[in-house]
Formats: structure tokens, C-alpha cells, sequence
């Protein structure tokens, strides 16, 4: 990400000047909000950072940044933003996206672009449900989700989106919510910092089509109970008085206890810098159902060579090369095709 000195920014310089036009009530206004409220705090310019999106509700965001951007075509868009950050990777690059555009149709550029480890922001709405197009069953939806295109209730087993970015070997993976725009923005500036790929999932509702999803675990009343607070070095515990803690058995198992039940070592110290993402992966999982209490914050945070830096090195390479080849002029030379 790019450091150089910058003009102090408000959020009015990062906010376009389009209607914003969502469903009144709808979460992507707090997740927009979190966003332009954050963008003056990192000392960076508008001119700098790019925005790109697929196809969706969410996919709207770059028309409300007041930056350089792109609503690309169903799931593409982290493989634009993957030419975009590994031919300037002087640049702040964001990619949104949402539960079906990200997971469906771009599941494969989602993976690749986390395993690549590219230089990206990416922030992942699921609503589990696909909005747009009026309420249709999505890869995060539970199993016998009823809608329109899944009468009887869905027979699919949805994607943990956590699950698929750690096993993907993403380096950076974090689980927010709509509901807390202090908690957003310190995940969107935890990723922002991160060198190469950040994904971040954040529950979002759908007050339209998939209204009150998460209300058993993101609602305020609920949290206490329920919302499992995920700090570096610390014990996991959670609950009123933090009576509830994650602890590992001999097995390997992660499981929820009551703190008065064990010892103090026994209570699992959260660490989001270890490398082996097997725990990490075990965190996502915790939660069986939306009435069970569920992890939020950074999973993994893990230094690996960033790709577009890799990419540079190696064409740097290749350009410096002494020997018959020259890749500069390969890159420039005519049309090899001949039609007659």
C-alpha cells in the first residue's frame, strides 16, 4: 500500500456525489458509512485507491467512492482487481463483493486471488441471499432455506466463507458485522495494513429479502451472549462478566465452557499470527447455527511474499537477463497471427 505523504482527507473528500440507492434499512448503508468514515484515517489519497465490484447489491459501493473504480461483470471482479494491483501496485486496491458474486460464479478468482496472496482489500457482504435479483438462495444459505428458486427449503450445504478463504491459504481473514461501525472499522484498518491478500466477511442483513438473519447473534442485546470477541494474545472468553471461555480438549476439539469449569491454562489464547492455519480454521467453525455463539474479529494475520511484488521481481529479471531472449521486445513486437 502506498505511504507517501497525502493532504489530510474528511470523509465528505472520500464520499461521492451519487444517490446512494439501496433499500431504506439496508446494511450496506453501515458498511458504506464505516468505510468513508475510516478512509481519511489511513493517510492515503482518493486518487490513489481503487474500488472494484461484481455484480450485486453490493456492488454498488463504487459509485458512492469518491475514488477510481469499477462495476465489472458476475464475480470477476477479484481478477480486475488483480491486474489492477500487479500492474500499479502503488495503489490502494478494494474489491467488494457479496455472498453470491463472490462465492457462486467467482468462486474460482476469489480462491486464486487469496492464494496468490495479491496485494488486495477484500470485503465479502453476505446477506445469505442473493438481493439483486429478488431473493434466491445463495451459497451461504442454510440448509431448508426456503425462496423463491428453493420452494421446499434448500438441500445445498453452504459455504463457511472463512473456511473457503483459510483453506485457500489467505493471509489475512477476519469476520465483522453491520451492526458496529467501531468493530468494522478497526477490521477494514487491521486489513488495510495487511501486505497482500485481506478478506473479510461481514454479516450483513437483508432487510428486504432475508430480514434478521443474524439478529440471534448481532443484535445488541444478544451479544454478550453470543458475539465471541477475538483479541490477539488474549484468552477467548466471552458472556456477561465474561463467564464463558473456548477451550481446547486433548482430542483437539475446540469447545465452549464455563470458565468456573476450568483451570486458567486451559482457557485457548487467541493467535492470529500462527502461521499453520489449522486453529485459525477451528475458530471458523465454531459456530454450528446462527443460535450458537460465534467468533468475530481476525482469524489470521500471517506475513508470506506478496504477489504483484513477486511479479515485478520477475520481470525485472527477465528484462535484466543476458542471453538470445529479449522479453522487451516480445512484449512489443508485432502480431504473430496471420490471417489469409
Amino acid at each position: 500500500m502506498s505511504t507517501a505523504q497525502v493532504a489530510v482527507t474528511t470523509k465528505k473528500d472520500w464520499s461521492s456525489d451519487q444517490e446512494v440507492r439501496w433499500c431504506p434499512g439496508c446494511g450496506d448503508y453501515g458498511i458504506l458509512l464505516a468505510v468513508q468514515t475510516l478512509m481519511p484515517e489511513l493517510g492515503i489519497a482518493p486518487e490513489n485507491t481503487v474500488f472494484i465490484s461484481g455484480i450485486g447489491c453490493s456492488s454498488r459501493f463504487p459509485y458512492y467512492m469518491n475514488t477510481y473504480g469499477m462495476h465489472s461483470i458476475h464475480g470477476r471482479a477479484p481478477a480486475i482487481a488483480t491486474g489492477v494491483a500487479v500492474a500499479r501496485p502503488d495503489l490502494d486496491v478494494w474489491v467488494i463483493t457479496g455472498d453470491g458474486d463472490g462465492l457462486s460464479i467467482g468462486g474460482n478468482h476469489l480462491i486464486h486471488a487469496l492464494r496468490r496472496n495479491v496485494n488486495l482489500n477484500i470485503l465479502l457482504f453476505n446477506n445469505r441471499i442473493y438481493g439483486l435479483t429478488k431473493g434466491q438462495f445463495s451459497p451461504t444459505s442454510p440448509v431448508g432455506k426456503v425462496t423463491k428458486s428453493t420452494p421446499m427449503g434448500s438441500i445445498d450445504p453452504p459455504f463457511n466463507p472463512l473456511s473457503v478463504a483459510l483453506g485457500a491459504e489467505a493471509s489475512f481473514v477476519a469476520r465483522t458485522h453491520d451492526l458496529d461501525r467501531h468493530h468494522m472499522i478497526e477490521t477494514f484498518r487491521a486489513a488495510h495494513a495487511h501486505q497482500g491478500a485481506s478478506f473479510v466477511e461481514i454479516y450483513q442483513n437483508c432487510n428486504v429479502f432475508n430480514d434478521g438473519q443474524f439478529d440471534e447473534v448481532t443484535k445488541k442485546q444478544a451479544r454478550d451472549e453470543m458475539m465471541i470477541n477475538l483479541v490477539h494474545g488474549e484468552p477467548i472468553t466471552f458472556g456477561t462478566d465474561q463467564h464463558r471461555a473456548v477451550a481446547m480438549g486433548v482430542d483437539g476439539q475446540l469447545r465452549l465452557v464455563e470458565r468456573a469449569d476450568v483451570s486458567a491454562d486451559e482457557i485457548l489464547i487467541h493467535d492470529e499470527h500462527r502461521h499453520d492455519p489449522s486453529l485459525a480454521f477451528a475458530l471458523a467453525r465454531l459456530s454450528h447455527d446462527d443460535h450458537s455463539p460465534t467468533p468475530f474479529g481476525v482469524f489470521r494475520n500471517i506475513q508470506r511474499p506478496e504477489y504483484s511484488h513477486a511479479v515485478a521481481d520477475q520481470v525485472m529479471a527477465a528484462s535484466e537477463r543476458k542471453g538470445p531472449g529479449d522479453l522487451g521486445a516480445l512484449l512489443r513486437s508485432n502480431g504473430t497471427w496471420s490471417v489469409t
